[in-house]
This record gives structure tokens, sequence and C-alpha cells, in this order.
């Protein structure tokens, strides 16, 4: 099992929803997150937030980016990196989605979706390879289930899951030699705010964010030798009708 205690994590995206239960699971074994947002207010009340509910010596710090801007990125890189003196891990977790018929799907709505959820990874390992190569550590994407199903009004999100999907497996056939692990979680309906969706009692069936953090934590602790590169994750049941 690897050690990973006082390792330093890097999440996009991780004010609220999975990218948040990964950062509060990260935490509670020892290590230290910093979680991004397009709002530097919501960057630093989620970190404050994890912070008070933190019983490890462990930090979280807020930092504004948008993944579709690679020097954002960079920028918040080289702030985890001057703030810790190390990256070890980095989850590609923003990401957002637009659902219409292929006739009614904006030319906006089409680039914002690949903009942040294909093109933002792409900038997301770009501007964090050689630390990552520098500690021998692991980038880990969420992508869905929709990249390797399709469903009627989801072109857009389909395609940047889809790419999402291929890109993070070549990108673990160009890091492996490099000792950097690279692995892609693939969950189904997850319990989340996504797309200003408000969780309740309804969504109990569904996959919840700590679920998804404690699958983050098992792939970091995994024997080295072993690597589940692409996991498919779905609720156990379907909701009752």
């Amino acid at each position: 099992m690897n050690e990973i205690k006082n390792k330093v994590a890097l999440i996009t995206g991780g004010s609220k929803g999975i990218g948040f239960g990964i950062a509060e699971a990260f935490l509670a074994e020892g290590i230290n997150v910093a979680i991004t947002s397009r709002s530097e207010s919501a960057a630093n009340e989620a970190a404050d937030l994890l912070n008070k509910n933190n019983t490890t010596k462990a930090q979280a710090i807020g930092l504004k980016a948008d993944v579709r801007n690679f020097e954002s990125q960079e920028n918040a890189v080289k702030k985890v990196i001057a703030h810790f003196n190390q990256l070890d891990v980095v989850v590609a977790n923003a990401g957002l989605g637009h659902y219409a018929s292929i006739e009614d799907l904006s030319l906006e709505q089409w680039h914002e979706t690949i903009d942040t959820n294909l093109t933002g990874v792409f900038y997301t390992i770009k501007s964090t390879v050689e630390a990552l190569k520098q500690s021998k550590g692991y980038f880990i994407t969420i992508s869905s289930l929709a990249g390797t199903n399709f469903f009627a009004n989801g072109s857009a999100y389909n395609a940047s899951k889809f790419g999402l999907t291929g890109f993070t497996q070549a990108v673990m056939l160009d890091l492996r030699h490099h000792g950097v692990k690279v692995s892609t979680i693939m969950p189904g309906s997850v319990s989340t705010y996504f797309n200003n969706r408000t969780p309740g009692e309804n969504d109990e069936w569904k996959i919840q964010i700590e679920d998804i953090g404690e699958l983050a934590v098992d792939l970091l602790k995994m024997n080295p030798r072993t690597l589940p590169s692409k996991i498919e994750v779905r609720p156990t049941m379907p909701p009752k009708k």
C-alpha cells in the first residue's frame, strides 16, 4: 500500500460536488488539498468548510482558476507548488453539461462543453505534467458513463466525455514510463449540484460524493504495481418508479 499522508493534491472544480467529496476524503487521509473554482469566493468558502470539518493536520486552500484558460490554470499550479512545495496528485474534475437536440444546441453551448470537459483537462495535465513526473504522482480524470454510452440530446456532453475517456487512456500510456499513474473514473448518476441541481431525498439511490472520494483514496493506496486505468461505477439499484 502506498503511503499517502502529507501528499499534495490539486482538484479542479473542487468547491462542490464530486470535487468537494474527493477533497474531504483526501484531507481525512492527511493529504493537503488545493481546490479551484471560477469564483474566488466559492473556492475560499469551500476551503474554509473543509478545514473546519477536518481532524487531521492536512490543509485545504482555495484558488480562483478557469480550466478553459491555460494561463489561469498555470498560475493556479504555480500557487499550489509555492504554498506546499510539491504536487503529487491532480484530479481533473471541473465539468458541465448542456443537453439539447442537435437542432437546438447552440454554438456557445457546444464550445463551453468541449472547452471545459475536454480542452480544460488537456490544459490541466499540460500545466502539471512536469511536477507529476518529478513526484511520480497520480493524474485522475472524472469522466462519465456518458463517455461510452450515448443518448439523445447528449451530443455535446457525449462528445466531451467520449473524448475525455480516450484522452485519459492515451495520456496513461504516455506517462506510465515516467512513473506517473493515470486513471479515469466514469460515474453514472451522482447526487451533486451538477447543472444547478440541488440534491434531495429523491437522490438517495444515486452514488454519493463521498463514494467517489473513497474510490479516489483507494486508487492512491493501491499497490504501485497495479493500475486501474479505467473505472466504471454506477448506482447499485436503478431509481424507483
